[in-house]
């Protein structure tokens, strides 16, 4: 069992790093500020859901090989640019009006979850982070190092949960302005489109040994 001292260290390094402005972040509040709280908080979940397949590779060692292998990593970029680069495209074209429909939300709901586990787990600087952060926190001296990883990487994702689901919640109060403004919803959608076109430059220009 990792000790206390430890665990609360890492509470707080977690917490800070959420806070910390990102791609994630600015993913959140744009999807809570063009379609709800509700949608914001759905992205939040899929973003969470993806990091247990990080959390599971650094687990298992699978990691080691987007850190070792150009092919591998070259991949995963490749293909987490297209998706964010396939966002931007709808964002791009979306109308006012699409935003003021009320089912919106509902009829969404999957493809926002979706969307936020597809575009965590195609991001292979989250596998390389988790692979530098988690195991500074684990020890063989507290145990088998697998169950200590998944420990970290379930605190690291509630702890993500909590601060992403406030900047939904907030970012959300801007929606009922937006509804209110379709000029402004359209200038919000290509925003959005900036973006994620902006999030695919910096994910496919990115390199295995990058900070």
């Amino acid at each position: 069992m990792i000790p206390i001292e430890p665990l609360m260290a890492f509470v707080i390094a977690s917490a800070l790093l959420g806070l910390a402005p990102g791609p994630d972040n600015i993913f959140v509040l744009t999807q809570s500020a063009l379609y709800g709280k509700k949608s914001g908080i759905l992205v939040t979940l899929g973003l969470c859901t993806g990091l247990v397949g990080h959390t599971a590779a650094v687990a298992f060692g699978v990691a080691a090989i987007f850190q070792t292998s150009v092919a591998a990593f070259t991949v995963l970029k490749v293909v987490g640019a297209i998706y964010l680069l396939f966002l931007a495209w709808q964002a791009f074209r979306a109308s006012a009006s699409a935003l003021e429909a009320p089912e919106s939300n509902l009829r969404s709901s999957g493809a926002l979850y979706r969307r936020g586990i597809i575009m965590n787990i195609t991001n292979p600087k989250v596998s390389i982070f988790f692979l530098a952060f988690l195991p500074q926190f684990a020890s063989p001296e507290n145990g088998q190092l697998a169950p200590q990883i998944f420990l970290l990487g379930g605190i690291f994702m509630s702890v993500s949960l909590v601060i992403f689901s406030a900047v939904a919640a907030l970012a959300g109060e801007l929606g009922g302005w937006l509804n209110n403004s379709p000029r402004a919803q359209v200038y919000l959608n290509q925003l959005a489109g900036a973006v994620f076109t902006g999030l695919a430059l910096k994910l496919i220009t990115t390199s295995a040994n990058a900070e």
